[in-house]
């Protein structure tokens, strides 16, 4: 049998439980392509899913250990299974890995074929593993839940992280007037992905600047979300990424509160590729890291608040 180098967790836990070492090969079964992982991203907080561990995303399924972490990722399509025709062997491709499988910290993953797409041509391995799992979050919260129209006013809640800077370059992208919250360090930044006013959350109230906005997305969640309310118009919708909105305040605005886990999603990924190429998105790298050094990746992220995505670096 085959083998390859992964990233792997034997028991439940954080990053300690992380180990760089050799494992078989995956093979692809029916509808699935077997693909030569050039680079993944991670996520914090990843590790406290349910579905990292088992095979339901509310952790009631059977248990997947050992696992492979990171779910977003850039490679070269190297066999396919039973049933696929398209992508083809040899076409570079990214996608959302289902969050139930097992994921990129690895030098091979055998994914469902229909979540990959063509990788944008402008961006290399390492960029494009920064995109699927924000970009898709953002436009599923701004399209299919906020059904965001251009002209309409959106309050971001935390600007310069993996989605935030996602969400700030596609609200703008998509007509609406943008205005970001980030900190003192981070405002220049904000203000160049397209926020038409970027607000310094340690010295300012948001409150003072924003009122009726028709879109939050809200990226802090506590007393940031639940002041978020008072600056939403009636009718509005507040979009939590960090935790769920309160449906008692949502229905005491006349408002909306919605809260999702982003899925994989080919046709979305395709036109996210066209605002790639055409120029209106880019991905933000904070840094990358070798494959073996992924378990100090993900205890930084426990730490830290990167600008951007955190990428693994997977040699060919």
């Amino acid at each position: 049998m085959s083998t390859m180098h992964a990233v792997r967790a034997h028991t439940r836990g954080g990053p300690e439980q992380l180990v760089y070492e050799e494992s078989s090969r995956p093979e692809p079964g029916r509808g699935e392509a077997l693909v030569a992982v050039r680079a993944a991203s991670i996520t914090a907080g990843e590790l406290t899913w349910p579905a990292t561990w088992t095979d339901s995303l509310d952790g009631s399924g059977r248990d997947r250990t050992p696992t492979i972490p990171s779910h977003e990722m850039s490679g070269i399509v190297a066999g396919l299974g039973p049933g696929v025709s398209t992508p083809v062997v040899g076409d570079a491709v990214y996608g959302l890995i289902p969050f139930v499988h097992d994921g990129a910290a690895a030098e091979y993953v055998s994914v469902p074929a229909d979540v990959l797409a063509a990788k944008p041509k402008t961006l290399d391995h390492t960029e494009a593993a920064a995109v699927p799992l924000a970009a898709l979050t953002v436009w599923q919260a701004l399209v299919d839940h906020a059904a965001l129209e251009p002209g309409q006013q959106v309050l971001i809640q935390g600007g310069a992280g993996g989605v935030g800077s996602f969400a700030v370059q596609m609200a703008a992208a998509l007509g609406a007037r943008v205005t970001a919250t980030a900190s003192t360090s981070d405002l220049d930044f904000v203000a160049h992905l397209g926020a038409d006013e970027v607000i310094d959350r340690t010295t300012q109230r948001f409150e003072d600047h924003v009122r009726d906005a028709d879109v939050v997305i809200d990226l802090v969640g506590g007393e940031t979300q639940t002041r978020s309310w008072n600056v939403l118009r009636p009718g509005g919708v507040l979009v939590g990424i960090a935790a769920p909105p309160d449906p008692e305040q949502a229905a005491a605005r006349g408002a909306r509160g919605v809260f999702f886990i982003v899925e994989p999603h080919r046709d979305q990924l395709e036109k996210i590729t066209e605002l790639i190429d055409g120029g209106k998105l880019r991905p933000m790298v904070d840094r990358v890291v070798p494959l073996p050094r992924t378990r100090a990746a993900y205890e930084a992220l426990e730490k830290e608040h990167p600008r951007g995505k955190v990428v693994i670096d997977i040699a060919p």
